[in-house]
């Protein structure tokens, strides 16, 4: 029965793929709260940290890689707003 093995691996998959995408989507709204807060000092590791989960979940398989691209540059512009 491999139909049965393919759904279990399925469901390990799905579990550990959703753990990446949280992490990552948390890392994401904490980097934009940061930016919101106005404080460059706590903004800029914040969106490094983002950019870092991001390429993180790109190599694992979990988001495409423009899709993690467009998230770096959002996060990146909304960074040289505040620095401007």
């Amino acid at each position: 029965m491999p139909a049965k093995k393919a759904a279990r691996q399925s469901v390990k998959r799905a579990q550990r793929n959703q753990s990446v995408r949280r992490t990552t989507r948390s890392a994401i709204a904490g980097a934009r709260r940061a930016v919101r807060s106005g404080d460059t000092e706590v903004a800029e590791p914040a969106i490094r940290h983002a950019i870092s989960l991001l390429d993180k979940a790109v190599k694992k398989g979990i988001l495409h890689k423009n899709n993690a691209s467009r998230r770096k540059s959002r996060l990146a512009a909304r960074l040289n707003q505040l620095t401007n």
